[in-house]
């Protein structure tokens, strides 16, 4: 794959090597909670609030400030480790990642008006987001919350180790994949789905998981597509890369790895077949409207 030398996306949060802290930074104490929060506490429940901030910074040295902005909602701050120093393999996975995310910008603004380019977070370990806390173990991941898509660069190291699944083609395969979330958001595909969550029994409700899954993947082929006709990135058994990628984490084909059995019925992202199916359909047509897979006569 053709990356190196091209434009690199400036929509990336670089949090390698940070633990989070306390709360504060970022959006802070919203100006709209000022005035019901000064009435609580020159109220007689506010003093006894006061008296135990007062009593823990004494005992224990917390900042009640934290722990007040932490009561009222605040974004975790987030220090950087000195002692962190990415190996230039990393380094260039992290560059090659920056040119991925540019040529998704490109596509994706040209392809849906008013788009807004999410952010993408490389982070080691493990990471704070709006929908949570999470940990290199769970994988790439995108959160509708905060618009943005959270990386550990040492899963492209597992991927390759552990599923077979190597290639800088295969890689960028990951990256286009969770942006086709962010299209799903924008879209209003995921609050259409998330709607009915609590509604379907969970045998149902992960028959529509994977349905999403799957229209993610499509949205990656079809990023591939239009990259490909203007740019001409791709190299011979580039293509090859992605649909491995895509095969490898089929359910079925995880399921069998870790357990030796197969459960249809858990199925949340499809199986290799689909999978490779409807990233080679986005590629090969690079047209959304023959996305839906909600809809389609057979996934």
């Amino acid at each position: 794959m053709k990356w190196q030398g091209r434009r690199k996306s400036g929509n990336i949060e670089d949090r390698r090597g940070q633990s989070a802290g306390g709360f504060g930074g970022g959006r802070g104490i919203s100006p709209m909670l000022l005035i019901p929060l000064f009435r609580l506490l020159f109220s007689k429940v506010g003093l006894i609030i006061v008296a135990v901030l007062v009593a823990l910074m004494f005992l224990t040295g917390t900042n009640p400030i934290a722990l007040l902005q932490q009561f009222v909602g605040g974004e975790p701050q987030y220090t950087q480790s000195t002692n962190y120093q990415p190996s230039p393999e990393e380094q260039a996975l992290a560059e090659q990642t920056a040119v991925v995310l540019a040529d998704t910008e490109d596509v994706w603004n040209k392809m849906i008006e008013g788009y807004r380019e999410p952010t993408l977070v490389l982070f080691s370990g493990q990471v704070s987001s709006a929908c949570g806390s999470a940990s290199s173990a769970s994988g790439p991941f995108y959160c509708p919350g905060d618009e943005k898509l959270y990386i550990d660069l040492s899963f492209f190291g597992e991927m390759e180790r552990k599923l077979g699944a190597a290639g800088d083609f295969a890689q960028a395969y990951v990256v286009g994949h969770e942006v086709g979330h962010h299209v799903q958001n924008l879209t209003g595909t995921m609050e259409q789905v998330n709607a009915m969550r609590g509604k379907l029994s969970e045998v149902e409700f992960n028959k529509l998981m994977v349905k999403v899954e799957l229209q993610a993947d499509f949205y990656a082929g079809v990023w591939a597509h239009h990259t490909q006709r203007s740019t001409g990135f791709l190299e011979p058994g580039d293509l090859e890369e992605a649909l491995n990628a895509a095969s490898a984490i089929g359910d079925d084909r995880l399921q069998k790895q870790s357990t030796g059995r197969v459960v249809p019925d858990s199925f949340t992202h499809g199986t290799s077949a689909q999978r490779v199916r409807w990233f080679r359909k986005g590629f090969e047509t690079g047209d959304v409207s023959q996305g839906d897979t909600f809809n389609a006569a057979e996934l």
